[in-house]
């Protein structure tokens, strides 16, 4: 598949102001947060999936891929189905699917069931990654500063916030096929009202369906590998964190279980005072400093013998890793003139490579280590902060300023009050 003709430099022109500013940004941060609680219930059970099937290393892995194959397959059309039917009901539909195959997991009987239901979970999950990122890029630029951030802080806090949902089970011993099912149905109950805050955001007659499929352009490939580097670290700590405490430190499963917590407790903080950070710093000096810390974490983690060296080196990852995500999207929505297509083609880019993470960690823990698994973790945060001066070319293209611009094929587009 052939990468798109850039298309010649347009004006720009400013874009229409949100009619409420202050609700469209509460209701997207609060779909970011039943988002990642949805993610961060799922990471907690981990280590139970693995007791009842009986999973060693190897088979853990291929299962934790199926997300990234259902992913990588569903992104590119999150952007037909918000060209069709507008962001919010996109936004309002793939979220609410996203929660329902929370349930699935638990009640698969055998490793092929279980990678099957992860890969509808992985097609779910991405494509209401991808139209709430999409919103959320919308409503920044309307906002005339940067809040992606903070976004995913809320995505970080909501899987916090599940965690220890997870965590207070697992210690009960509480069976996942009951656990999942109830935080499935609570957690689709609070997306549909959170939803319909969001402002209605459509394409006009005029504007051409994108593809099914988008790849970004060239320009925007060296960004999604510093993406790539921080996802893959993110996704490889949100999986096998509590594996790695319980096999590598000889901690107990409640231990194990709240080494998660760690990472998003500490990612989300970081991300909530992250726009703060980039506006400050730039990306370019914000990734450098992000990626030194990841290293430091992920030296922790490879030296830790027991519970209170590892946790805290999964927190550090989690704080080094923190704003490259959001700086990648953010500068994915900036390309082109469909901020869900450009999105979706680097989404993919990023997600589908970063999400390998778990089969890569398995697959090298099977054949070494858990421990050699996660110094390779180490070496791509510190490729991330090596690699750090791509992100110039988002700084040249989010120049603050009062009012965000778009190019002429996004004039089109409406917004009006959820009311």
């Amino acid at each position: 598949m052939t990468h798109p003709t850039a298309p010649a430099p347009q004006p720009r022109e400013p874009l229409a102001p949100l009619d409420a500013p202050r609700r469209a940004r509460t209701s997207i941060a609060l779909v970011f947060a039943v988002h990642g609680a949805v993610g961060g219930t799922f990471v907690t059970r981990i280590p139970w999936l693995q007791h009842r099937l009986d999973l060693s290393p190897g088979q853990l892995g291929l299962a934790l891929v199926m997300p990234a194959i259902g992913s990588s397959l569903a992104m590119p059309l999150a952007g037909r189905i918000a060209h069709r039917h507008g962001g919010r009901a996109a936004v309002r539909g793939l979220l609410a699917l996203c929660c329902l195959t929370l349930v699935l997991p638990a009640l698969a009987p055998s490793l092929p069931a279980l990678c099957a239901v992860l890969l509808v979970y992985g097609a779910t999950a991405g494509m209401a990654d991808v139209a709430m990122n999409a919103q959320g890029v919308e409503i920044e630029e309307r906002l005339g500063r940067s809040i992606m951030s903070g976004l995913h802080g809320m995505w970080s806090a909501g899987g916090l916030v599940a965690s220890g949902f997870g965590i207070l089970a697992a210690h009960l011993d509480l069976d996942a096929r009951i656990q999942l099912p109830v935080t499935a149905l609570a957690l689709l109950l609070l997306a549909q009202p959170v939803c319909a805050g969001l402002p209605d955001i459509r394409a006009g007659e005029e504007a051409e369906a994108p593809p099914r499929f988008a790849l970004p352009p060239r320009s925007s490939l060296i960004i999604g590998l510093i993406g790539f580097c921080a996802v893959f670290a993110e996704g490889a700590s949100m999986d096998w964190s509590g594996v790695y405490l319980r096999d590598v430190t000889g901690s107990s499963a409640t231990v194990a279980a709240a080494s998660y917590t760690a990472f998003a407790l500490t990612m989300a903080a970081a991300r909530l005072a992250g726009d703060a950070a980039i506006r400050r710093l730039g990306a370019v000096r914000s990734t450098r400093l992000g990626g030194a810390v990841a290293t430091a974490g992920g030296l922790l983690v490879v030296a830790a013998d027991r519970p209170a060296l590892a946790i805290p080196g999964f927190a550090l990852i989690g704080v080094g890793v923190a704003v490259i995500v959001p700086l990648a999207f953010a500068a994915a929505g900036r390309i082109g003139t469909n901020a869900s297509q450009a999105i979706a083609g680097v989404a993919t880019v990023t997600y589908t490579s970063g999400l390998i993470a778990p089969a890569v960690i398995g697959a090298l823990a099977q054949a070494t280590s858990l421990t050699v698994s996660f110094g390779l973790v180490t070496l791509l945060v510190l490729a991330m902060a090596v690699g750090a001066g791509a992100l110039r070319v988002a700084e040249r293209n989010s120049a603050p300023g009062p009012v965000a611009t778009a190019s002429p094929d996004r004039r089109s587009r409406r917004d009006v009050d959820a009311l």
